[in-house]
């Protein structure tokens, strides 16, 4: 399942930077803070509890109420999204160089970066011996 609609993008966005659980009244603030229009106490509770049933947060008791927090990290939804994206492309090459011409170069020499990081292999590996 997705993150589906603005209030749920919104729940995440605080929790992620707010950094530690919060309680209901404490996300709805900073949620608030935000929006045009206020959400209500169990409006946020409700839409922050479906997010736990799809798996996006987990809530742990705390005396009378719970704490609510992010189960991956930003970084690590936005990977699974775009890997989910590309997952449903049969030939992947044209969305990767659509992808590539999109991003800023600042963002495209980091990705370079990371993806010659990744093909570097590990000095720890010791060579295979290709005899038989």
């Amino acid at each position: 399942m997705a993150i589906t609609g603005p209030l749920e993008r919104a729940i995440m966005e605080a929790l992620w930077d707010a950094g530690e659980p919060l309680l209901i009244r404490a996300l709805m603030a900073r949620v608030n803070a935000r929006a045009d229009k206020p959400s209500a106490y169990t409006t946020v509770q409700t839409v922050a509890d479906r997010l736990v049933q799809k798996g996006f947060l987990s809530r742990t008791p705390d005396r009378n109420a719970f704490l609510y927090a992010p189960t991956r990290s930003r970084e690590e939804h936005v990977a699974q999204v775009m890997t989910e994206a590309l997952a449903g492309v049969a030939d992947r090459g044209p969305a990767l160089a659509r992808f590539a011409e999109t991003i800023d170069p600042h963002d495209a020499h980091r990705l370079l970066l990371e993806l010659a990081q990744r093909s570097i292999p590990s000095a720890a590996a010791p060579p295979k011996d290709v005899r038989t």
